[in-house]
């Protein structure tokens, strides 16, 4: 690791202690001696966290954003760095305490960049500085136009149109009149929205720009995750693309049909790409599922699906986006669309490709896209043309997580992978003409320093049979100076989404290498219901949430409990978070005791207060088909409603932790509680772990660490006797 990368680590570790720079860069120093070569939580919050990354457009240099946080400040820092294109002289260019984030060239010498909440510039090499905005209003991304005359900016506005404002004599009222659905999401109460502000650029910076959806009452980018990849410009610089939802309230809480709209600068006019003019969504019942109603049974060319991120190509004629198809669901199959500028035609460009396109980039000369997606769950990146004719371009136990142009002249790739043996570093791709044989280099190198110190675990693929026959993609991961001798106790690895992909992916909580280093092996199979198998095998878990997933867990752990001669079949464990959760919950009345121990985080307990308790309605309905109150319930919700885990509480006899956020409103912080509270009312040894500053996931450093201790903890207090 360079030194200045290790005075990121340091400075981010010594936040706000007053402690002078040489001896942060001792206490940077001292963090990186790992003991008994061992991840520990410790060591995972201790690794930067590589985040965006762009090319210069001579592609030459590429800037790129690092994470570092602090345990004892218990907060985290973004910084920015610089290194050649092919990966030499890194350095950081972060010179402030605070953070710094969202790198962009805005030509070959200059970087703008985020920090405090306004736009900056700065020289490549760090210099010349130079605050562009003074918004009142926090900047939260950004993107120049082509031409550098002009820059569109996110910013938050205030939105009352289901959380009405406090009266003005009443400042001190915590109070909140909600008057319709979508008054909280994902972890916040909605009281603002997203909108895209057009801004000038000037001698003297920018301005503070106009709203081009001023009046409506809609977000854009997306809540809760969309940022400045929702947004292009076209070549010439005179309109922006940009994806919005344009629906409030109910509406919103039960349809997932995003539009990709086309903004005119001149004219200030606005375009809709997904839908005719003057079209009017049909009537939906609000307790049913979308699948069946009118809706999704449209004739015509219409895109009622989730339609993101547009982005024109290089010679202005096309624009592409990620089209789902379906409305209300939102883990339908993500294609690539292509729309003709000039004819309105829309192209789907990787129907060969029976899978999700997570991110994609159009090639230098327009004729080509490169995408990538996962196939056996492994993420690689992947080539199309117009015609919809697909090539792999790459090969290997890795995800891709991010792709761009290396450049304008489009002769390399430049990509973010990781894998479960390496968290998130940045790659150069050299596409070849043969399949699967483009050259992979590896540019960053963040957290080699502690690759070196430690001992790590094997992730190996195993295929199992199923109960129906099917052949199922099962990882093992077994502990680092693995002894095939010796009996280790095993962990059944469920996965949440319920449609997310057991792939060859990097967490900094639900981390496999860690689980490994403390002697278990890992079980985590690719079970019903994930993508990268096809369609047909990812639409087989909704509605069924109880049915073949579920028996392929249990094929999962049979298989290495009965074939792995090292998994100890008297000390198995099985752990998940959200439907992971739900499976560990529904697990504990029905598996017939394999195991001696369950862990569930933020998993779905009661499915009949889950429909309603859920912010995002148009999952319920999707997954379940029905409210549970509504007397003509289709078989499939019947079903559903029978397995809900809180029916099955009378067969539980194992010892279960049960960990929750109570800011989850995805699955609120009642289902870990309810969990929880029965199985101590059987008598059953159970703990919960509660956190009430948390999402549905984890995020302070802190919290991050005791959750891992609560894990390893009640693991090892019942598969290590």
């Amino acid at each position: 690791m360079n030194k200045s990368i290790s005075l990121a680590i340091a400075t981010a570790l010594c936040m706000n202690s007053g402690m002078t720079q040489a001896q942060e860069v001792n206490i940077g120093k001292s963090q990186m001696t790992i003991a008994n070569r061992t991840l520990t939580p410790e060591a995972l919050w201790a690794m930067g966290r590589v985040g965006t990354a762009q090319a210069s457009p001579d592609g030459t240099k590429i800037a790129y954003q690092v994470g570092y946080y602090s345990v004892k400040e218990n907060k985290g820092r973004q910084v920015l760095c610089i290194m050649d294109a092919d990966g030499k002289n890194s350095r950081q260019l972060t010179t402030a305490a605070t953070s710094e984030s969202s790198p962009a060239w805005v030509d070959n010498s200059t970087i703008a960049y985020l920090a405090g909440g306004q736009l900056w510039t700065m020289n490549a090499d760090g210099s010349n500085r130079r605050q562009l905005s003074k918004s009142k209003i926090a900047i939260e991304g950004f993107r120049f136009s082509p031409d550098r005359k002009k820059v569109l900016l996110i910013k938050s506005i205030p939105y009352h149109g289901t959380i009405q404002a406090q009266p003005a004599d009443l400042p001190k009222s915590t109070g909140m009149v909600i008057t319709d659905m979508n008054y909280r999401h994902w972890d916040h109460y909605v009281t603002e929205i997203a909108h895209p502000f057009l801004a000038e650029v000037t001698a003297e910076g920018i301005t503070e720009g106009y709203d081009i959806l001023d009046g409506q009452p809609y977000e854009s980018p997306s809540a809760p995750f969309g940022g400045i990849e929702q947004f292009d410009w076209s070549t010439d610089s005179k309109v922006i693309a940009y994806t919005s939802r344009k629906k409030e309230g109910l509406q919103y809480a039960i349809s997932t049909d995003s539009d990709i709209y086309l903004y005119n600068i001149e004219t200030r006019t606005t375009k809709n790409l997904c839908k005719p003019e003057g079209y009017v969504a049909p009537k939906s019942d609000a307790t049913k599922s979308l699948r069946h109603q009118p809706v999704n049974q449209q004739a015509g060319d219409l895109n009622v699906g989730y339609d993101i991120n547009p982005k024109f190509s290089p010679d202005g004629k096309y624009i592409a986006w990620q089209s789902m198809e379906r409305d209300g669901c939102e883990s339908d199959r993500n294609r690539l669309c292509v729309y003709d500028l000039a004819t309105g035609k829309k192209t789907y460009v990787t129907e060969s490709f029976d899978s999700n396109v997570d991110d994609f980039v159009w090639a230098a000369n327009a004729k080509e896209l490169y995408f990538i997606g996962c196939w056996h769950a492994t993420v690689n990146a992947y080539q199309t043309n117009l015609k919809g004719e697909v090539k792999q371009l790459t090969d290997g136990k890795h995800n891709y997580v991010a792709i761009s142009l290396l450049g304008n002249n489009g002769k390399r790739l430049l990509a973010l992978r990781q894998s479960m043996e390496q968290a998130t570093e940045i790659y150069a791709i050299t596409p070849a003409k043969k399949a699967k044989e483009s050259v992979q280099t590896q540019l960053s190198f963040e957290n080699k320093h502690f690759y070196d110190q430690l001992d790590l675990g094997k992730s190996e693929e195993r295929w199992v049979k199923t109960t129906d026959g099917k052949d199922m993609l099962v990882w093992i991961i077994t502990p680092p100076n693995f002894d095939p001798n010796k009996k280790y106790p095993a962990i059944l690895y469920c996965q949440g989404g319920p449609q997310s992909p057991v792939s060859q992916y990097w967490s900094f909580r639900w981390n496999f290498q860690i689980m490994a280093a403390n002697g278990y092996v890992i079980v985590a199979p690719n079970r019903r219901g994930l993508p990268g198998f096809g369609s047909q095998w990812n639409e087989e878990v909704s509605q069924d949430w109880a049915g073949q997933c579920m028996n392929d867990y249990f094929s999962a752990i049979d298989d290495a409990a009965n074939n792995l001669p090292f998994v100890d079949k008297d000390r198995l464990g099985a752990v998940g978070a959200s439907f992971g959760g739900f499976s560990v919950y529904w697990m504990a009345g029905n598996h017939n005791k394999r195991f001696k121990c369950f862990i569930a985080h933020n998993g779905a307990f009661n499915l009949e207060s889950m429909y309603t308790d859920t912010e995002e309605a148009w999952f319920s309905n999707w997954e379940y088909d029905d409210a549970y109150w509504n007397k003509d319930l289709t078989a499939a919700a019947k079903r559903t409603y029978e397995n809900s885990p809180h029916k099955m509480v009378d067969r539980w006899d194992t010892p279960i932790l049960c960990i929750h956020g109570e800011k989850d409103y995805r699955i609120n912080a009642n289902q870990g509680m309810g969990a929880f509270n029965a199985a101590r009312l059987r008598g059953i040894p159970a703990e919960l772990l509660l956190f009430p500053d948390e999402n549905h996931w984890v995020l302070k450093p802190q919290n991050g660490i005791l959750w891992q201790r609560t894990f390893f903890n009640w693991l090892d207090r019942w598969l290590k006797k």
